[in-house]
């Protein structure tokens, strides 16, 4: 069989390419079902973009990289289509927008999208081998028991990262890179959980607060930190893990917005004969001050706070220092870190600059998005430039 254009991935960005690539496209997969990752994003309602997209949300060697991309495809633009497939949405907190009713909404969207420019999709379909011989590439491909060949002119990798291994991923974008000459930076999960070898944090697990978190390079993010039996999660942690490194401390301001030095005198006025744990717990979940407890002198009334004591217990607050042991990996990360070297690629089209017709997209690419939408405008923006590069040359 031959094609214009064969696109490894039938995720968000290989779907949203083969809808823009011109005729004779072919999306291929070995999952079951596309979209897979789609389906369970978002808690099942798929945070499809953000509404303050800019290339800044982005971590990359190149932070100039995505500026293209974006600009030429941008949240607007998707969420035009969104709106034009009837699909109702809402905007959460931080411009983060959901689907009202299913996540299945944007896989139909997308596969809607590419069935209507003519894009055929092979699902339960493993890569053996790919060649190129100068002008086509060959892939060997293995599809219900059977061995065949697909030939094309275009090859477009959007074959994603190594999170969530469960689902199927693996670095087989990495290894085709390798291939063919291209880089690939190293790679490690992010968007992803912190752990603690001594499990300290257990007994407080299901607690949330708000916290902001600041890795060593001062990098700080404002949201909600949620305490496992493993160690932190929730928006602040995933969003900090893309910057912290191992062995590096995290600063923990926990209530960043509260005046706590205001909120013990007005106790030590107000509520002096409580217990000074009473008085903190009116400002924070009873579980964490109890923790705290062990770490600094909670001991006593709220009536007999000085204000020594008060810098102090506000200093421990908004300085707590952690030492994560590790990360849950790629085993709950929502992204993978670094990827295909963005030196070896066209920032316009996505097309490898030493390589003819060869495209990387999506998650594969040394591209990653904060918490927040923001990774899939990343994969529509960039199967936006490789489909319509692809398309301009006609086929």
């Amino acid at each position: 069989m031959h094609v214009n254009t064969l696109i490894l991935g039938a995720g968000a960005a290989g779907l949203f390419c083969a809808a823009h690539a011109g005729p004779r496209v072919l999306v291929v997969d070995h999952a079951k079902a596309a979209g897979e990752k789609i389906r369970i994003s978002g808690g099942g309602r798929c945070n499809f973009t953000n509404l303050g997209t800019t290339a800044a949300n982005f971590i990359s060697g190149n932070p100039h990289f995505a500026k293209s991309a974006l600009a030429r495809y941008t949240q607007w633009d998707f969420i035009d289509l969104v709106n034009r497939h009837g699909i109702p949405w809402h905007e959460k907190t931080l411009g983060q927008l959901f689907c009202d009713t299913s996540a299945k909404d944007i896989i139909a969207l997308l596969r809607a999208e590419m069935e209507a420019a003519g894009a055929q999709m092979w699902l339960k379909t493993n890569i053996e081998e790919i060649t190129h011989d100068g002008t086509d590439y060959t892939v060997r491909l293995t599809r219900d028991g059977k061995t065949g060949t697909v030939t094309a002119r275009h090859l477009v990798v959007a074959t994603g990262g190594k999170s969530i291994p469960k689902m199927g991923a693996t670095g087989l974008a990495y290894q085709i890179a390798d291939q063919f000459g291209l880089a690939v930076t190293d790679t490690r999960p992010a968007l992803v959980p912190f752990t603690f070898s001594d499990e300290r944090f257990k007994p407080l697990a299901g607690t949330a607060t708000p916290a902001r978190l600041t890795t060593q390079d001062g990098t700080a993010f404002d949201e909600a930190m949620l305490f496992t039996h493993r160690g932190l999660s929730g928006p602040a942690v995933l969003q900090a893990s893309s910057y912290w490194q191992d062995g590096e401390d995290v600063q923990v301001t926990i209530a960043p917005d509260l005046d706590l030095a205001d909120a013990l005198k007005s106790a030590r006025r107000r509520m002096g004969r409580k217990a000074l744990t009473t008085a903190l717990s009116t400002h924070l979940p009873a579980r964490l001050v109890d923790h705290l407890s062990g770490e600094i002198d909670l001991t006593g009334n709220a009536g007999d706070l000085s204000d020594v004591r008060i810098d102090a217990i506000c200093q421990h607050l908004h300085d707590w220092r952690l030492r994560p042991s590790g990360t849950e990996g790629y085993r709950t990360a929502e992204v993978t870190l670094g990827g295909v070297d963005t030196d070896g690629l066209s920032s316009k089209t996505m097309e490898a600059k030493a390589v003819p017709n060869l495209y990387f997209i999506g998650e594969a690419v040394d591209v990653t998005g904060w918490l927040g939408g923001y990774n899939f405008q990343w994969a529509w923006s960039s199967a936006h430039a490789a489909g319509t590069a692809i398309a301009a040359q006609g086929g």
